[in-house]
């Protein structure tokens, strides 16, 4: 019997219903929205070699820094342990040169040579008169190590004050250098995304506070390529953060951090890129640009680029233009790129 309009109708909607069942259960395949067939950062190889060059100098100069503030507070404390021995000795030393002075010991040592006196008392005196020479040197000896001990402390912070102010410096100077390279693309002072968000784990550094070199050897979940150990730690902590939207990774392009394994784009849309982020959207990325931000110094973040503008340390929020989509704007993704 041939099929009326109105069967086939209810036919095709089970049809489409099951297959909304399906998609339900399994998720999609694909994302909503293709990925950006390059995502060229809104600037130029040359500006993205200013800016690594940049960052990686703030970090160590940072490193550096933390390191002589460290040693600068244990001298410190130190030093303060070497005053006060010393003026607890310069008490005990005046009242030897006092005593030395009135011949209090020469008086016991001139009974013995003169015979006045009891010999006993004389001979109890003597021990009495050697031990006290003895108990002074010491203290003569004491007071010389404190003394030298302050010297030497006070030398060690003064060389630990000249480090950080050099340090300090050279971190003014590479931000300048920064907003020289970013002027090129605006670079102008912006509000930038700053607020409460969950801290990350720190990744794991060289002993003297710098970063390991690392090159593409984990497995990148989004892509089935290879990212760096430091940016998969990023990766994983931002999904832990609450951040689990549509994330790629590792892409085909010739130059850039994508290439590398250290840059991820983290789409604003659940699904996939778009065009641009509006509402719920657009709060999701300022929310995963500030988590960037504030945890970019634990994790190694090179810089965040959101919504037409870029964060970078030492430097902050700048304007940042692309041309001319929204993915080449960064108005539907946050990229992140690490060290």
């Amino acid at each position: 019997m041939a099929d009326s309009p109105g069967r086939r109708r209810r036919r095709l909607i089970v049809v489409v219903a099951a297959f909304a069942a399906l998609l339900a259960i399994f998720g999609t395949v694909s994302p909503a929205y293709a990925d950006p067939d390059t995502d060229d950062e809104g600037a130029t190889a040359t500006l993205r070699e200013k800016l690594e060059t940049s960052a990686k100098a703030y970090y160590d100069l940072r490193a550096q820094l933390t390191a002589s503030q460290k040693r600068q507070s244990e001298i410190q404390t130190k030093l303060r342990e070497a005053q006060l021995s010393l003026a607890r000795l310069t008490t005990d030393v005046d009242a030897i040169a006092g005593a030395r002075y009135k011949g209090a010991q020469l008086g016991v040592l001139n009974g013995l040579f003169t015979g006045e006196g009891d010999p006993q008392t004389l001979l109890s005196g003597a021990a009495v008169a050697d031990y006290m020479v003895w108990r002074d040197d010491e203290h003569l000896r004491m007071y010389r190590e404190a003394r030298d001990e302050g010297k030497k402390q006070q030398d060690l912070l003064d060389a630990e004050v000249a480090i950080q102010s050099k340090a300090l410096q050279e971190l003014d100077k590479q931000k300048r250098d920064a907003e020289k390279a970013l002027a090129s693309v605006g670079g102008m002072v912006t509000a930038g995304y700053n607020g409460p968000v969950p801290e990350a784990q720190p990744a794991p550094r060289n002993a003297d506070g710098s970063w390991p070199r690392e090159s593409a050897t984990v497995p990148d979940p989004t892509s089935g390529a290879k990212i760096t150990p430091r940016m998969y730690h990023a990766l994983i902590e931002a999904q832990l953060a609450g951040f689990t939207r549509y994330t790629h990774c590792w892409r085909t392009q010739s130059w850039g951090e994508h290439p590398k394994g250290r840059a991820c784009d983290f789409s604003a849309a659940k699904d996939g890129f778009g065009g641009t982020a509006a509402g719920d959207d657009k709060n999701y990325g300022s929310r995963l640009a500030s988590w960037g931000v504030k945890n970019a110094e634990a994790l190694g973040v090179m810089y965040v680029i959101w919504f037409r503008q870029i964060w970078m340390p030492g430097v902050g929020w700048r304007s940042y233009s692309g041309c001319c989509d929204p993915s080449s704007r960064h108005e539907n993704h946050v990229h992140i790129s690490m060290l």
